[in-house]
C-alpha cells in the first residue's frame, strides 16, 4: 500500500506542477481573465480527480485522468476567438460533447484512429513551436528571471529527466514568490478566492469549427489513444466506451467554469501502472485512487497558486510553459518526420500550423490539418498514377 501511495503522489506532483503553466498560459490566449483562469485550472482538477477515482474504484485499474495538455497548447496558439472567452467556453461544451459521442459512437473513434499519425504529431508540433519560442524571445528581455528556469530545467534534464519540466516550472513558482515578496506586496494580487466563475456560453460556429474540433482531434490523437496504449502495455484493457463517456461529460460540466478537456493521461499515465505502484497488477488502482484525491486537494489551493503566478515578473508563466512543452514538442517533430512517405504532407502541415494563420475566424490548427489531408491524398494519387503509367509502359514494351 505504501508504494501505492508514493505512486499516486510522485502522478500529482508531475502531472500537476509540470503541466500547469501550460494551462494558464492556454486560457489566457484564449480571453480568460486571471480569476477565470484560476477557476478553469481549479474546474479541471476537480473533474479530473473526480473521474479518476470513479473509474480507478469501478474497473479497478490505475487508470488516471488528466487535463489536456497539448489541447490547452493548442489554446495557447489560436487567440481570442470571434465571440471572445463566452465563445472559448461554448467551444468547450462541444469539445465535451464530441468526447462522449466518440465514446458512445464506435465508428467515430475508428475515424479518428484513421488520421495519419504523422500529420497529428505536425499539426501539434506547429502548434507548440510559438511556445516553446519563448523561453529564448524572454531570455534576452529578463535574463536574471528566465535564466534560473532554464538552467535548473538543462541539470534536471541531465540527472532526473522525469522531473525537468516540474522542477523548472516549481523554480517559476518560487520567482514569482520572491517577487511578490520584495516588490509591491500580497496587495496587488488579484483575488483569489475560493469559488469558482461561471461564464454563459456564446454559441459560435467560428468556434465551433476552429476552436472545438482541433481541440477534440488533438485531445484525442494525443492523450485518449496514447493513454490507452500505455494502460496496454501493463497488461490493462482500458474501458474505452466509459472513460470517453464520463470525460466527455466532466468537460461539458466543467466547460462554464472555464475548463477546457479532460481525458485518459498518456505520459504521466505509467507513473501508476507501474510495478513502482506495486508488484500485485490488481492493487496498482490504489496509485490512481491517492492521485485522484490529489487532484481534488490541488484544486482547492489553485487560486492562491494562481494569483501568485500572476504577480510575477511579466513573462515568467508564458517561459515556464515554454520549458514544460520541450518534451513534447521534440517528440511530436520526431513522430511527424519519421517517416519518408507522406513527408511533404507533414511539412505543410506543420507550417500551417505554425504560422498562426486565421481564415473566416477559424484558426491554423483546423486548417493545417485540412491543407495536410489534401497534399496527403493528392500526391497519394499522383504517385499511384505514375506508378500505373510506368507499369502500363513496361508492359507495352514487353508486348
Amino acid at each position: 500500500m505504501r508504494r501505492a501511495v508514493v505512486a499516486g503522489l510522485v502522478t500529482i506532483l508531475v502531472g500537476y506542477t509540470g503541466a500547469f503553466a501550460v494551462v494558464l498560459t492556454g486560457l489566457q490566449a484564449v480571453g480568460a481573465s486571471p480569476a477565470q483562469a484560476a477557476s478553469g485550472l481549479a474546474v479541471l482538477c476537480f473533474t479530473m480527480g473526480t473521474a479518476t477515482i470513479i473509474l480507478a474504484w469501478r474497473f479497478r485499474m490505475p487508470i488516471t485522468i488528466a487535463w489536456s495538455t497539448p489541447g490547452a497548447a493548442l489554446l495557447a496558439s489560436t487567440g481570442i476567438p470571434e465571440g471572445g472567452w463566452p465563445a472559448a467556453v461554448f467551444a468547450f461544451m462541444v469539445t465535451g460533447v464530441l468526447l462522449a459521442v466518440t465514446g458512445l459512437v464506435p465508428w467515430l473513434g475508428r475515424l479518428v484512429a484513421k488520421i495519419p499519425t504523422a500529420l497529428a504529431q505536425a499539426m501539434l508540433a506547429g502548434v507548440l513551436v510559438p511556445i516553446c519560442l519563448v523561453p529564448v524571445q524572454s531570455l534576452l528581455k529578463a535574463p536574471l528571471v528566465i535564466a534560473p528556469v532554464l538552467v535548473t530545467w538543462l541539470v534536471m534534464l541531465a540527472w532526473k529527466p522525469r522531473w525537468a519540466a516540474a522542477t523548472a516550472v516549481g523554480l517559476a513558482l518560487v520567482i514569482a514568490v520572491i517577487a511578490v515578496g520584495t516588490g509591491p506586496g500580497l496587495s496587488v494580487l488579484p483575488p483569489p478566492g475560493t469559488a469558482l466563475v461561471f461564464t454563459m456560453p456564446a454559441p459560435s460556429w467560428s468556434a465551433a469549427i476552429g476552436l472545438a474540433v482541433p481541440l477534440w482531434l488533438v485531445t484525442m490523437a494525443s492523450q485518449n489513444i496514447p493513454g490507452v496504449a500505455v494502460l496496454g502495455s501493463f497488461g490493462y484493457q482500458a474501458p474505452w466506451r466509459s472513460a470517453l463517456t464520463l470525460t466527455g461529460l466532466g468537460t461539458v460540466v466543467g466547460a462554464p467554469f472555464g475548463g477546457h478537456a479532460i481525458n485518459y493521461a498518456a505520459i504521466s499515465a505509467a507513473l501508476a501502472a507501474s510495478p513502482d505502484a506495486g508488484e500485485d497488477p490488481a492493487k496498482r488502482w490504489r496509485a490512481a485512487v491517492v492521485a485522484g484525491f490529489g487532484y481534488l486537494v490541488f484544486g482547492g489551493i489553485t487560486a492562491t497558486i494562481t494569483a501568485l503566478v500572476f504577480a510575477g515578473p511579466p513573462g515568467l508563466l508564458q517561459a515556464a510553459a515554454g520549458v514544460a512543452l520541450l518534451g513534447t514538442l521534440g517528440a511530436s517533430l520526431a513522430g511527424s518526420m519519421a517517416e519518408a512517405e507522406g513527408r511533404e504532407a507533414a511539412v505543410v502541415t506543420f507550417l500551417v500550423a505554425a504560422s498562426g494563420i486565421s481564415v473566416a475566424g477559424i484558426g491554423a490548427a483546423f486548417w493545417a490539418l485540412a491543407a495536410g489531408l489534401l497534399v496527403r491524398a493528392v500526391s497519394v494519387q499522383l504517385r499511384r498514377r505514375g506508378q500505373g503509367i510506368q507499369a502500363a509502359g513496361r508492359q507495352s514494351i514487353r508486348g
